[in-house]
């Protein structure tokens, strides 16, 4: 396990522009997909991939905040998809609900959190449906998720999902059941703002813990400063007309999404294509 600091990545970056370059002509295609869940659910994902990348690529699940499947979660999957990943953003919700409060928001989020059975159903529609598309490389997975999302691809790792690695941006860390030693089979990145309100110590300490029993492969990395939701431009909008303590912070939303790039240049190598873990 390695806990960090906020420390720029221009030496680690380097080695991105050649393994992700791509020609200048290069245009990201998005199409909307309806899905069905075990659980019954009709839900409805947002692909995103660049038609310049001609074989198959490694696919990134995209898992949206408490306020549902919106543009911010639509936007992210085409930064992926410029980087030369393919990208599903799920919908957790079923029908595409969306909220613009935090009643209504905790509502949705709460529907999906207090019903394990559920949230696993939604998880692994959303993966399976990622594996089905053509672009995707089946074999070469991960998934990032933003407050709730983080959350959300956490669990996915707890629950020993066929992933490579998860990042979790200002995600909630805790939760009801704990990974069992040995039941991790993906890579952890965790990117959480030091002066986030709504993540106390207790559950930072007890997530470190719990990943070092596990024997998982974990990194934290601690963000000085940071609020919840510092990665989205949007959060003194929000911050202002919901009276939430957030904010966004310019650097350490760089950072983070540099760090991701390194993590899945690192999962998704040539060199580790033979592992242990199948990847």
């Amino acid at each position: 396990m390695r806990t960090l600091r906020f420390r720029a990545l221009p030496a680690m970056l380097a080695l991105l522009a050649g393994l992700l370059a791509l020609p200048a002509n290069a245009a990201v295609q998005t199409r909307e997909i309806d899905y069905k869940a075990a659980d019954g659910s009709t839900l409805k994902g947002y692909f995103a991939y660049d038609d310049a990348v001609k074989k198959k690529r490694p696919g990134v699940l995209v898992v949206h905040e408490w306020w549902g499947l919106n543009d911010y979660a639509r936007r992210r999957a085409r930064e992926l998809a410029a980087l030369g990943y393919a990208a599903l953003a799920v919908d957790m919700y079923g029908e595409g609900q969306t909220a613009d409060n935090p009643k209504d928001a905790g509502h949705l989020m709460h529907s999906v959190i207090d019903n394990p059975e559920t949230q696993r159903a939604r998880s692994l529609a959303g993966l399976e449906l990622l594996r089905q598309q053509p672009e995707v490389d089946p074999k070469r997975i991960a998934g990032i998720g933003y407050c709730f999302g983080g959350k959300m691809v956490l669990d996915m790792a707890r629950q020993g999902m066929d992933l490579a690695g998860v990042v979790s941006f200002h995600g909630a860390l805790a939760t009801a059941t704990r990974a069992e030693k040995g039941k991790i089979k993906a890579r952890v990145l965790v990117l959480n703002g030091e002066a986030d309100g709504f993540i106390p110590q207790t559950d930072i300490d007890a997530l470190k813990q719990e990943m070092k029993t596990a024997g998982a492969d974990f990194q934290f990395v601690s963000y000085p400063g940071a609020k919840h939701v510092f990665t989205n431009s949007d959060a003194a909008r929000l911050a202002a007309e919901h009276g939430m303590d957030i904010a966004y912070d310019p650097a350490a939303d760089k950072d983070s999404w540099q760090r991701m790039q390194v993590f899945f240049s690192e999962l998704f190598a040539p060199s580790r294509s033979g592992g242990s873990k199948g990847y």
